[in-house]
This record gives structure tokens, C-alpha cells and sequence, in this order.
């Protein structure tokens, strides 16, 4: 176990060797300069008609809470009309809400109360494949010529190429169509960026159908940013163009629709799911998300690792046995950051629906000591529903809706982060009236799970913490979205993790150490700072001293 040297000394924002990156106002809407988001999987948040199911008037319902957290925007799971072999995400009317979540009306009425309190709502966009139900689909798979045909990649059948997958009956073609993810998700045929002439069924980005399917993409958005969305997180943003190893065909699209909405919808933000921000803001997004499961990202939280007591296999940042390599995650991050700091925002959620929540092998000390780096950090943060009152990962909790996949660690139980949100400590948790079977998930079965009723009333509960974190980003200039950001010192396996944040004349100063055992660190030339939200940490005439699994923010005083 390696663990820091007593003291280390910092040259920080006087050296010109570590000048500060200097800050700038991101172009595009700007309601995102004081974003933060929360994210609702629906089916789970609220259900307000007793089937069992959460539904968008139970999210309306519960505007005035997700506000009171410190969130002024909501992204919302795929609300459409499908056959829910994949959550929603596979999407057979892009037009149309689900009967489960209630009408078109009742997304109406819940964009419109948004508002009314200066919330935003922003709808997930399934833009690279459909289900195939989707009446689209069905017109392609038709053994006869028609204006849909080729609006999905169809291989030869007798090429058999690599994921393609049949679709028999009676009069259906013989052809092979390209899933996206599941076998059931056809990709949408946007064009391929470099066909090959030897393959005449990989149509170029130029050619009648591809153009079809991107128009009625911009007719999908349109139609709800007229009905009250304020814009899209786009699921598998950089899947849509085939064959593009220079992301030269899939930055030309979203170029295509950015500019359109700089024209007709303005404050109308694009979110991405590419864990590529260097590239995806480049091509047209607001915020690219860097994704907990992907490398480096991986290395902060560690959400599909195994648990082996303190540690994780493989490490992460946040583990008491600290093993994590914070220096690999900075170094990356600085990469993304300095090519996007000037064109748009970076968000590192707390978790999402994909993913375990950060409670996972981990207490409430922990997860308090994550969030005072994820919410300091620049960017717009996004809040899982439920983690900011601790709610747990449940991996014994049955797959529904293609909640269990196979990856690179083994099974994935997606199902374990999308149980009903705990509202009391009534029947179901509060989530709904209805008998616990009918249930979309089974409730957190635990006496001593986290609940909002009871944590609204504990001062030190983990609610009120995060409210109070949030209240400092909003207060705080220097801790805005798009202020300065500098890292002070971040080495591999060596404990804190220091950083500035600044704008005008106002510094902070965060220290995170997630490690079991304590650490000291000196800052040139810093005299005085005042404490804004700590947990066992000081700073005394520039020497921060920070205890076990410990967090401080300063403000440094002129």
C-alpha cells in the first residue's frame, strides 16, 4: 500500500509553469451557465395513478422537490412508445408518449410547470436505431421497393456480414439488416462516411435515403421543442454514420443540426451519450457526458468493478485502499477540457441508469467525499435520481427490459440502479399505491433504507448535504460551470487530489482525499482561507491537513 509523503510543497497559481486555464463563456444556450442537471428514469421515479409504473404527471408532481435539491434541469429516459425490450430505448413512435407515462398532453403540462418554476426539460433522443415494430421498420422489411426501404442498412444474405441479423415471414425481403445494440434495435441508415464501391448496399451520407432519415430526425425534434422540450440528450451519439474512423460524416451531421437549431431554436441544448468531448462539443453538442464505465473514467469510481474489501479490482480513485490513478484521469480530462472550455461544458454524472450507484461497496462518508469533487468540478453536473439521498445499488433486483447485459467484467445488472425512487417511509416507499407486485421493480427491501421524508428532516443527512454543496456552486462564482480551472497536484497514488477554482478575484481551493488514512499537504504562498463545507480537513496557513476519507473547500483570502 503506497501512501503520500508528509508534506508536500505546491507551487501553484503564482508560478507561470502552472498559469491557470483561463475561462470563457461557452457559445449556445444560455440557461446552461447555471445548469444542473437531475436525471428521472421515469417508469421508477413517481407513479401518480397506482399501476405501479412512474409516470410523467408524477414527475410534475415532484418538480418542487427535484428544485429544492438545486437542480433547474431534468433529462428524462426515452418516454416513447415502444415494446420495451430495451427500457424504451427502442423506440417504435418517435411521436407518440407511452400509454404507461400518460399523453402528449401530460409532457405538455409537465414542460410548461418546468418553466414556470425556471426548470428546463430535456428528452433522450434515440436517434441511431428504432425497435423493430417501429412502423418504418416494418415498411423496410417489405419484399416490395418503397420509399422506406432503405432507411435501414440491409446486407446481402448471402454475405452474412458480421452483426447482421434476419428478419423471416411472409413476405418480408431476404436481406439482413445492422442492429445498433440489441438484435431487436435496427440502426437507421444515416450513410456510411467512406462506402465501400465493392459493397453497393453501403450508401453514401449524400444519397435520397440517408438524407430522408435525416430530415425526419429534425421533424422528431421539432416536434417536441414545439410541444415544451428544451432540447435532447442523444443516446449513442456517434453511432448514426458507419465507416467513419475520422469522425469526419458523424461531425458533418450533428453540424448539420446544430445549425438549424442556432436558427430556429436557440436556447434548445444538445447533450451527448460519446464520452468524447474533444470531438463531440467539436461537432455540435452543448455537454458530452465522460462516461463512469469507460477508460479513464473508469479510474474515479469504479462501477462495474469487483469488490475485494477497501479495494477495488480494477482499482479506482475513490476507494478507501487507494489504489486509484488520479494522475492518468487529470491528464485526460485537461485534454477534453482544453480544447472545449471556449465551445461548450463537460458533465461527470454521479451515475445513470447503466451504471451502479457510487454507494456501491461504500458508506455515506464516501459518497459525500465524491460528490465534493464531482460538484466542484467545472462543467454542468448531473445528478442520478436517488443518489443524493444515498439510495443503494441492487444487484440481486430481477432483469426487466434488457436490464442485464454481458460486458468486459462479466454480467452488468443495470436493473440494480433503476428501482423506485424512496420517497417515505409508507407502502412501497411512497413510489406508488398499487400492490408491491405490480411494481415496476421491487422496492429496496432494507428496514434501513434512505428515504426523502426522513432525510428532509435530518440537518446531516446526505439530501441536505448535497443541497448544501449545490447552494455553494450557485453562490460561488469561482465554482460556476464554466470558471477557471486549475489542478494544483494530482499523482498516482498519492493522496490529496488538489485544484483551483477561480474566476474574477474570487479562488477556491478543493481537496479531495478518498484514501483510509490521513495526508498533508503545503500551498505556496496561500495565508488565509476561509472554510466553505469540509469533512476533517483544515487549512492553516497554506498547509491543508486532511484526515481519512476527508474533503475541503476553501475560499483563499486576498
Amino acid at each position: 500500500m503506497i501512501r503520500s509523503s508528509p508534506l508536500i510543497i505546491i507551487l501553484w497559481f503564482a508560478s507561470e509553469a502552472v498559469a491557470p486555464l483561463r475561462a470563457q463563456i461557452p457559445p449556445g444556450p444560455s440557461w446552461l451557465q447555471t445548469a444542473v442537471f437531475y436525471q428521472v428514469y421515469p417508469q421508477s421515479y413517481y407513479d401518480s395513478n397506482g399501476d405501479g409504473i412512474g409516470d410523467l404527471p408524477g414527475i410534475t408532481a415532484k418538480l418542487d422537490y427535484i428544485n429544492s435539491v438545486g437542480c433547474n434541469a431534468i433529462w428524462i429516459n426515452p418516454i416513447f412508445v415502444s415494446p420495451f425490450g430495451d427500457a424504451g430505448y427502442d423506440v417504435a413512435d418517435f411521436y407518440k408518449v407511452a400509454p404507461r407515462y400518460g399523453t402528449n398532453n401530460d409532457l405538455k403540462n409537465l414542460c410548461a410547470e418546468a418553466h414556470k418554476r425556471g426548470m428546463h426539460v430535456c428528452l433522450d433522443l434515440v436517434a441511431g436505431h428504432t425497435s423493430i415494430m417501429n412502423d418504418w421498420f416494418q415498411q423496410s422489411a417489405l419484399d416490395h421497393p418503397n420509399s422506406y426501404s432503405n432507411w435501414y442498412i440491409w446486407t446481402p444474405a448471402a454475405e452474412n456480414v458480421a452483426g447482421s441479423q434476419p428478419f423471416p415471414g411472409e413476405h418480408h425481403r431476404s436481406e439482413r439488416y445492422l442492429p445498433n445494440f440489441f438484435p431487436f434495435q435496427p440502426a437507421l441508415n444515416y450513410g456510411y462516411a467512406q462506402p465501400d464501391p465493392k459493397e453497393p448496399w453501403q450508401l453514401p451520407m449524400a444519397d435520397p435515403a440517408c438524407i430522408a432519415v435525416r430530415d425526419e430526425l429534425m421533424k422528431v425534434m421539432k416536434f417536441w421543442l414545439d410541444l415544451g422540450a428544451d432540447g435532447f440528450r442523444v443516446d449513442l451519439a456517434a453511432s448514426l454514420v458507419r465507416n467513419d474512423p475520422d469522425h469526419h460524416g458523424i461531425t458533418a451531421l450533428w453540424r448539420y443540426y446544430r445549425a438549424w437549431l442556432d436558427l430556429e431554436y436557440p436556447e434548445a441544448v444538445l447533450i451527448s451519450e460519446w464520452s468524447d468531448p474533444a470531438v463531440a462539443i467539436p461537432a455540435g453538442f452543448d455537454i458530452d457526458s465522460l462516461l463512469q464505465f469507460r477508460e479513464p473514467y473508469r479510474i474515479l469510481l469504479g462501477p462495474e468493478s469487483r469488490l475485494v474489501g477497501n479495494a477495488r479490482e480494477p482499482h479506482a480513485f475513490f476507494e478507501r485502499a487507494g489504489g486509484g490513478d488520479i494522475r492518468a484521469f487529470v491528464d485526460d480530462y485537461l485534454r477534453h477540457y482544453t480544447i472545449t472550455k471556449t465551445r461548450g461544458y463537460i458533465s461527470i454524472p454521479t451515475g445513470n441508469h447503466d451504471t451502479p450507484r457510487p454507494t456501491w461497496g461504500r458508506d455515506e462518508r464516501d459518497v459525500r467525499t465524491i460528490f465534493a469533487m464531482l460538484f466542484t468540478m467545472p462543467g454542468v453536473p448531473f445528478i442520478y435520481y436517488g443518489d443524493e439521498i444515498g439510495m443503494k445499488f441492487l444487484p440481486e433486483v430481477p432483469n426487466k427490459e434488457g436490464g442485464t447485459l454481458r460486458g468486459s467484467l462479466g454480467e452488468v445488472y443495470r436493473c440494480g440502479s433503476r428501482t423506485p425512487m424512496q420517497w417515505s417511509k409508507e407502502r412501497n416507499a411512497g413510489f406508488s399505491t398499487a400492490p408491491a407486485e405490480k411494481l415496476y421493480l421491487p422496492i429496496d427491501p432494507s428496514e434501513s433504507r434512505p428515504d426523502v421524508a426522513t432525510e428532509e428532516k435530518d440537518p446531516a443527512s446526505l439530501l441536505n448535504f448535497t443541497r448544501a454543496l449545490l447552494k455553494l456552486r450557485r453562490e460561488h462564482p469561482a465554482l460556476a460551470n464554466a470558471a477557471d480551472f486549475q489542478p494544483l497536484y494530482a499523482e498516482k497514488d498519492t493522496y490529496p487530489f488538489v485544484y483551483l477554482r477561480k474566476t474574477g478575484s474570487e479562488r477556491i481551493l478543493v481537496s479531495i482525499n478518498p484514501a483510509d488514512w490521513p495526508c498533508v499537504v503545503a500551498l505556496k504562498d496561500v495565508i488565509k482561507a476561509q472554510p466553505l463545507l469540509v469533512q476533517d480537513a483544515t487549512l492553516l496557513e497554506g498547509r491543508f491537513q486532511m484526515g481519512p476519507v476527508s474533503f475541503g473547500i476553501f475560499k483563499v483570502e486576498n
